[in-house]
């Protein structure tokens, strides 16, 4: 195993690590049990970062635990701001670090361009998108949360390093031409990962 993938490894089992700490309501997730896939769909998405990345984003849930942070905990707890959103202002929004209003501006455009991206997979790759989340915010439910808002979610915990090597890398990737569609990139290596030879055959192989 190179080194790179050694690191990936490192950060998909530290996600998990501080996803067993995570308590949900109503009791344990059946997710929380599952590695299997946790293991294939986050490393899927590592798989597309650069290594600058990979290492920033390590450093941030290392210094999480060393202060008594659980970034998968604030993670959920961010996207409550839209699926439960007085519980979000009573009991999650007190207790976690608060975003600058540029930060959040610039997360923005990020969600946007990634939105975007994971439209156009889904209207090229249509039984494959039916199985992803819903798409939009506005789509959110008490139980059912969207891409958009996850990836809201998941932005709010990175640092601020780790966020200035994340936008850099999208930006990157739309100013590339043809663009690098990171949601195609993610969902090809999720295939691979679960036996496919490409997005094709996924697509064919789906019900």
């Amino acid at each position: 195993m190179s080194d790179i993938d050694a690191l990936r490894e490192t950060i998909v089992r530290h996600e998990w690590n501080q996803f067993q700490n995570t308590n949900n309501e109503g009791g344990r997730a059946s997710c929380q049990g599952n590695w299997p896939t946790f293991h294939q769909m986050r490393l899927a998405q590592f798989l597309t970062w650069p290594e600058n990345l990979l290492e920033s984003y390590e450093h941030d849930l290392t210094k999480a635990d060393e202060s008594g942070r659980n970034l998968i905990t604030e993670k959920y707890g961010r996207m409550m701001a839209s699926t439960w959103p007085e519980e979000f202002a009573a009991n999650i929004k007190p207790y976690i670090p608060q975003l600058s209003d540029e930060r959040v501006a610039r997360q923005e455009q990020i969600i946007a361009q990634q939105v975007a991206w994971a439209a156009d997979f889904r209207a090229r790759y249509l039984k494959l998108g039916e199985a992803m989340r819903a798409l939009t915010t506005a789509e959110d439910t008490p139980t059912a949360t969207s891409f958009e808002t996850y990836l809201r979610g998941e932005l709010g915990t990175y640092s601020d390093r780790t966020f200035d090597l994340y936008e850099a890398m999208i930006s990157e990737r739309a100013a590339a031409n043809p663009q690098r569609n990171i949601t195609e990139e993610t969902l090809l290596h999720t295939v691979a990962l679960g036996g496919f030879d490409s997005l094709d055959e996924a697509e064919a192989a789906q019900a």
